[in-house]
């Protein structure tokens, strides 16, 4: 029997208590979580491949004695790409190819130009020239992760794109290996973990050090990202997948439940909502629930999802709904309505908003081309999906010309005086009288 669905209505007495629960997700870090990662970070900081070794032999059920070994050689590499079934081989290109052409959209260029006085202002863009990638291993394998993180660096001229990921009794997916050379990810390296984080933040003698760490991963890799974050840059620190689905009755209620499953089955702590006016339709979906979830192979982990933080929201109007997702800002949101344009301009933030009843969430995560790597926990409200940008430095210019430092001098000294900082003061002023 499956656990049920939480049903709110915005009349009913509670529903903000409701509402507010709904939103907490499950605890984010411990104590003794924090302890232990940075424990590990340290160690590897301190040790560098000895320590890599040690971890990646005890938590990975491995014996390995040369850290050679934890390199993945380019012929591997090659190798697997042509070993993997044909249709996945297609499948994976043509995914990339959509990813490629929808980040080069992205590309942001130099750019500069005098002012008044002469003088040169501007924008100078780069790529960052090393770039680490997570990509979770074991049970799961997420090729669909490597083209999503690898392809925007490469889109933006990064040099390097490290990749590591977990090997666990030696075992790693091949297909992960073909997204990998299909990305053109240009060393991999069999370690995960904490210990794989603080590798890529601090460098050994095989792992390099890198300028930021992407990629999802467990809440080990995830504290681990959040405690070398300003010695490296990172994409976020993501929580449990969401999806939220504003409906008005028009699309069939087995296509929602089943898009309110695709979120659920990532694990228990998932979050998958419905809000909608129609009452009766919220009837049919959760029947759809019913009928639907024993013939799903991970209907354990869906059923426990939608009982730790799953809805189905009844809202007196569509406006009501748009409301209701501002206020939670979900990583994904689909407009299941007929006319999803007449909505878009009344919803704030979200990471990706799929528009009427053909766009189904899957079809982001794996092939539509914007990146699935989406703000999660509200942080829509200040975060964006991972992009080109992400992997671009931005250095401003400043060319003053004597004019301009006659015109803008006595401002800044004038400014300097005012904050009490003498040597400002002097320093603009020199230029002011031996600008010419």
């Amino acid at each position: 029997m499956r656990e049920p669905i939480a049903r709110l209505d915005t009349s009913d007495p509670g529903f903000d208590a409701a509402f507010a629960r709904l939103l907490v997700g499950p605890a984010e870090s411990d104590s003794a979580l924090v302890e232990t990662v940075s424990s590990i970070i340290a160690t590897v900081a301190d040790e560098g491949d000895a320590a890599l070794l040690r971890y990646t032999n005890q938590f990975d059920g491995r014996a390995l004695s040369d850290p050679e070994d934890f390199q993945v050689s380019p012929s591997a590499l090659v190798s697997a790409s042509q070993a993997i079934d044909p249709g996945v081989r297609g499948a994976l290109e043509h995914a990339a190819a959509r990813i490629r052409d929808f980040h080069e959209r992205q590309l942001v260029q130099s750019w500069q130009y005098c002012d008044a006085t002469g003088s040169l202002l501007g924008q100078r863009v780069s790529a960052m020239d090393r770039v680490g990638l997570y990509v979770p291993g074991g049970r799961a394998s997420y090729p669909s992760s490597v083209l999503m993180n690898a392809i925007p660096a490469k889109v933006a001229g990064v040099s390097e794109v490290v990749m590591v990921v977990p090997a666990p009794s030696d075992e790693i997916s091949p297909v992960v290996l073909a997204a990998a050379h299909l990305a053109g990810v240009d060393s991999v390296f069999t370690v995960g973990g904490a210990q794989a984080i603080a590798a890529l933040a601090y460098g050994t003698a095989t792992v390099p050090r890198v300028d930021k760490i992407v990629g999802p991963g467990n809440r080990f890799v995830a504290e681990a990202k959040r405690q070398v974050f300003g010695r490296v840059g990172i994409d976020m620190v993501a929580g449990p997948s969401e999806i939220l689905i504003i409906a008005d009755g028009s699309v069939k209620p087995e296509w929602v439940a089943m898009d309110l499953f695709a979120q659920a089955e990532h694990d228990e702590y998932a979050q998958a909502v419905l809000i909608s006016p129609d009452a009766e339709y919220l009837d049919a979906v959760d029947a759809c629930i019913a009928d639907l979830l024993p013939s799903l192979a991970r209907r354990d982990i869906v059923s426990a999802a939608l009982k730790n933080r799953g809805a189905l929201i009844k809202v007196p109007d569509l406006d009501a709904a748009t409301a209701f997702s501002n206020r939670i800002a979900p990583e994904h949101l689909e407009l299941a309505v007929a006319d999803p344009q007449s909505l878009l301009e009344r919803i704030g933030p979200a990471g990706a908003i799929f528009m009427g009843a053909m766009s189904s969430e899957s079809l982001g995560d794996y092939c539509a081309g914007p990146n699935h790597v989406l703000p999660t926990a509200g942080s829509a409200r200040f975060a964006s999906p991972l992009g080109v940008y992400d992997f671009q430095r931005r250095s401003s210019l400043i060319e003053i010309s004597p004019e301009g430092a006659r015109s803008l001098g006595e401002v800044a000294a004038t400014l300097a005086d005012a904050e009490s900082l003498e040597a400002h003061g002097l320093s603009a002023r020199l230029r002011l009288r031996d600008g010419d």
